[in-house]
């Protein structure tokens, strides 16, 4: 009897360790390459790579995971390395009121030592320099204009006595103040497609410390888009916003910096996040819908307008990911390689099997079962 109870207690034991679940886990970003300090992602390119900045420098990025160095050496780009110096990726479009096509490819980088404003740097790699100087002593956002409410120009937030200014730039490097009175915003920004509701066509950012995104019209009027529902507050609240562009559900990734940031309670960990289109779309999210990302943990929602605006978080559970500058995506990839043992999902632990528990538990039981029997024919009357 007191072997019977011990072999039980023992299967009851192995039992409890094995996982719980109440069905498939949600989505959640993966810790997919690291770069040296990794600060911000652009594109993707004409070649279907994405471009990243590190510290001081920039590399490309294929969807297969090839990191490749641009921009180095005599003519190449060089600046502060603790600079968080956003950048963005010219889809190549045609700015009607100044008669001239910005460059496909050409990256635009904040310059925020002085002389304050924007820098080129050409597809080559090779051509660089100053394609614009702005008066304003600090800059925090930086976007192109795809849809062409804003007349296809580059699109520059600064923060000026607590308020932003909003700042379009021509492809001869004019400069126009859309509004010097919108709400402070800061980080990854992005122009919302023509179907986006009553906002189709404006310029959404966010602001971390309210966790308010924010809607700035072609006339420089501003609008509360939504409240994130996000943690919000200094290196914490919603720090980046991209459009899911057509198509993306039939095949691709979304990307985001993960910044290492010692000291800080999400330390980050210099590596491109990035989370797949198939992980998105069972988590309700459609093509034209805005994502949005905090800088602290990666925390993620949903955003739908069409008669009204309203939010769905997609990732809730925050990470030590440490989110800096814009969210990208790219489409249709080669198929996904099987998943490194570094690459896991931030903040998630790697999936285990039942199996192995499962048999041990019954091998146990049956090695117990034998031994009950054998104990019992020795003790048998002859």
């Amino acid at each position: 009897m007191r072997l019977r109870r011990a072999v039980l207690s023992l299967a009851l034991a192995l039992v409890a360790f094995l996982p719980i679940s109440g069905g498939a886990a949600g989505p959640a970003w993966e810790q997919w390459r690291s770069v040296p300090g990794v600060f911000d992602v652009g594109g993707p390119l004409a070649s279907g790579s994405l471009l990243v900045a590190g510290s001081a420098a920039f590399y490309t990025l294929t969807p297969a995971g090839d990191l490749t160095p641009f921009a180095r050496g005599a003519g190449g780009y060089s600046d502060d390395p603790g600079a968080e110096a956003y950048f963005a990726v010219s889809p190549g479009q045609h700015v009607a009121s100044a008669g001239c096509d910005f460059v496909r490819d050409d990256a635009f980088v904040l310059r925020l030592h002085v002389p304050v404003g924007i820098t080129r740097v050409g597809r080559s790699g090779d051509e660089t320099g100053s394609f614009t100087n702005l008066n304003v002593a600090v800059l925090n956002g930086i976007a192109f204009d795809n849809v062409g409410s804003f007349d296809h120009r580059l699109l520059v937030t600064a923060p000026v006595n607590g308020k932003t200014e909003l700042l379009a730039v021509d492809c001869t490097g004019a400069v126009q103040v859309i509004t010097k009175t919108a709400p402070i915003v800061e980080g990854g920004i992005s122009v919302a497609p023509t179907a986006f509701g009553s906002f189709g066509g404006y310029l959404i950012a966010p602001d971390e410390l309210s966790g308010t995104i924010w809607a700035f019209s072609p006339e420089g009027t501003t609008s509360k888009l939504v409240d994130s529902g996000l943690p919000k507050g200094m290196d914490i609240g919603v720090e980046s916003i991209a459009f899911v562009p057509p198509g993306f559900s039939r095949g691709g990734y979304a990307y985001y910096s993960d910044r290492k940031t010692p000291g800080n309670p999400h330390p980050g960990t210099d590596s491109v996040l990035r989370m797949s289109s198939a992980d998105l779309t069972a988590a309700g999210i459609q093509d034209g819908d805005l994502l949005a990302v905090t800088e602290g943990g990666a925390t993620t929602i949903d955003v739908r307008c069409d008669s009204s605006c309203h939010a769905t978080t997609v990732v809730s559970m925050p990470t030590s990911a440490h989110g800096e500058g814009h969210l990208v995506f790219t489409m249709n990839p080669p198929p996904k390689p099987s998943r490194s043992p570094t690459a896991i999902p931030i903040g998630q632990a790697r999936p285990v099997s039942v199996a192995p528990f499962i048999a041990i538990a019954a091998a146990v039981l049956a090695a117990g079962t034998a031994v009950m029997f054998a104990l019992a024919a020795r003790r048998r009357p002859r």
